[in-house]
């Protein structure tokens, strides 16, 4: 089903906006390596060029975005807090940055949220505030909180300066790899999304872009086909990281002008993907990251001969079981 939203003036950000964040965050953030593999090269026929944001700080892209929002708050607002809602990464995101620069930070986190990152939110300092696991009851207990203690929202993905910072990985990854054809990342609210999209194609215009999605949150590829913003009201899938209900308005104004497809997979797909970057490149990605690998594997992207750079969102994965189970097979 469609929904209306608030009418959006365009496009509020450029490559300079993306460029004057990069500015900001670089003394803050890393600047995360680009890999490359053999094995994965002759599966998809081209030759792809991994940003890992795996080893960026938090162990994901978000801290960009966060940092470049964090640092551009006013006097008033550092005194009075910020507060977001995430599942995980960016609550780790903006914690951190809370931290590093002497912000208050409040998370509203949904009581299904992985345990590693609830656990890593609060190890950076965060008051975790828990609700159901809906978008509405996320923005509920948030609207609460603002009005009880005057916070300032840091939007996981509907935000121009949030958008800006994660436009900041793409544009490394272009100093990095050079020009390329084809850039695929994953989308869940559409943050990375529209920034890697503004980044692209305002300094390379011929060089596409693509995104992957979780089939069972599929909202913004069906959002993409249709023109207007579509709802997933129960996003169920691996990848939890884009367990979004809805892409974001800002986002979507960007992602309509700018993102050629979005392309859905399968949650076999994601775990395949993922195993396959495991065991071949030998780093560890979540199954977020692996929703933009999976459609170079399975063909749903057609690559052969290009260069392809490809975003991995993150690497951070409950281990424990994992871990556990091989210490009673070895008791």
């Amino acid at each position: 089903m469609s929904i209306e939203t608030k009418p959006v003036p365009g496009i509020a950000i450029g490559l300079r906006d993306i460029r004057q964040a990069a500015e900001r965050i670089a003394p803050w953030a890393h600047r995360t390596p680009v890999m490359t593999s053999k094995a994965l090269d002759a599966r998809s026929g081209a030759s792809v060029f991994l940003k890992c944001e795996n080893f960026q700080r938090v162990g994901a892209f978000k801290f960009r975005g966060a940092m470049n929002a964090v640092l551009q708050l006013s006097d008033d607002q550092r005194k009075a807090g910020v507060i977001t809602h995430s599942s995980g990464n960016h609550a780790q995101a903006v914690a951190l940055a809370g931290r590093l620069v002497g912000v208050p930070v409040t998370v509203v986190m949904p009581r299904n949220a992985p345990a590693v990152k609830r656990a890593a939110t609060e190890g950076y300092g965060a008051t975790i505030v828990p609700c159901e696991p809906t978008f509405r009851a996320r923005e509920d207990t948030v609207a609460a909180e603002i009005e009880r203690h005057g916070f300032t929202l840091v939007h996981p993905f509907d935000d121009w300066n949030v958008i800006a910072g994660q436009g900041t990985a793409a544009l490394e990854l272009l100093d990095q790899a050079g020009p390329l054809d084809l850039v695929v990342c994953p989308v869940g609210g559409g943050g990375l999304l529209a920034g890697t999209a503004v980044a692209i194609k305002e300094s390379e215009p011929a060089t596409t872009v693509i995104a992957g999605e979780p089939a069972n949150a599929d909202d913004a590829r069906r959002s993409l086909i249709s023109g207007a913003i579509e709802t997933c009201p129960h996003p169920d899938t691996i990848a939890d990281g884009l367990r979004t209900s809805s892409i974001g308005p800002r986002n979507f104004a960007v992602i309509k002008t700018h993102v050629t497809e979005i392309v859905a997979v399968s949650e076999q797909e994601i775990v395949d993907a993922m195993q396959f970057i495991w065991e071949r490149v030998k780093i560890v990605i979540e199954p977020s990251s692996a929703v933009a690998v999976a459609p170079l594997l399975t063909g749903k992207i057609s690559a052969a001969s290009l260069r392809v750079g490809v975003i991995l969102s993150g690497g951070n994965v409950e281990l424990t079981n994992y871990f556990n189970s091989l210490a009673k097979i070895h008791a």
